[in-house]
C-alpha cells in the first residue's frame, strides 16, 4: 500500500471538511494519549503465563493420577516365569490346532 498516498488522501478531505462544533476542545488531543498510554502487549510473557498455567495443570494430574495408583488395591500377579509365560503367549495358536487334530 502506498502510504505516502493515503496521507494525502486524509489530508485532503480533512481539509475539505473543517470540524464541526460538536466535537469537544482537544478530543484529538486526548484520543492520542490514550492511544500512547496503552502498554503493548508482550508477547513472551502471554506464554509464559500460559505455560506455568499448563504445567501447573499437569503437575494436579500426576498427584491425582499417582494417588490413585497408590491406593488402589494391586492384583495379584503370578509369579511365574516372564519368558514361560511369553511363549505359552506365542504358542497358544500352534498348541489349539494340536489339540483339535
Amino acid at each position: 500500500m502506498d502510504w505516502e498516498n493515503l496521507q494525502k488522501k486524509l489530508t485532503t478531505a480533512a481539509r475539505n471538511n473543517p470540524p464541526s462544533d460538536s466535537v469537544p476542545y482537544a478530543f484529538e488531543k486526548r484520543i492520542m494519549a490514550l492511544i500512547t498510554s496503552k502498554p503493548v502487549p508482550d508477547a513472551l510473557a502471554v506464554w509464559a503465563r500460559a505455560l506455568w498455567r499448563g504445567a501447573a495443570s499437569c503437575v494436579a494430574v500426576m498427584i491425582v493420577l499417582g494417588a490413585i495408583s497408590f491406593f488402589t488395591p494391586a492384583k495379584t500377579i503370578s509369579n511365574g516365569d516372564l519368558s514361560q509365560d511369553f511363549e505359552n503367549t506365542l504358542l497358544a495358536a500352534v498348541d489349539q490346532q494340536d489339540e483339535a487334530q
